[in-house]
């Protein structure tokens, strides 16, 4: 069966940080990356290079550009974004047009979006620069 870590990308010893942690997060996707990686997931505000930033989000959590902005400047060139979001008709369900919205302003590019778990959908995000450095 492929598990969440799988969907995710996520591969042995790479770096991963989660922000946005609630009570409501699926403690299923956090497991399969820890048990991926090998490593706990780092904390918001953790010191390092991430590899991938897996980024719980929420309707009533804030501005997402910011929140954005501050997962970027721990990003490896080749690191990945994946703004974990409620499934429509969920508590905490935010609209596809408004992610955009942020992802664009923030300098960010969506490249797929996934089921990730029952209740959660996964959207992935790169920065341009990461395209250009894989020539």
């Amino acid at each position: 069966m492929v598990g969440a870590a799988d969907r995710l990308g996520i591969e042995p010893q790479m770096v991963v940080q989660e922000m946005g942690w609630d009570e409501d997060a699926d403690s299923g996707v956090r497991a399969s990356a820890e048990e991926r990686t090998g490593r706990p997931l780092l904390e918001e505000g953790a010191d390092g290079v991430m590899d991938v930033v897996l980024l719980w989000w929420r309707d009533a959590d804030g501005d997402l550009v910011d929140t954005l902005v501050d997962a970027i400047g721990s990003l490896a060139e080749s690191g990945v974004i994946w703004v974990l979001t409620p499934k429509t008709g969920r508590e905490g369900y935010v609209e596809p047009s408004d992610i955009a919205e942020a992802v664009t302003t923030a300098g960010l590019a969506q490249t797929a979006s996934i089921s990730v778990a029952e209740n959660w959908v996964g959207i992935r995000l790169v920065s341009p620069r990461a395209g250009k450095a894989r020539r």
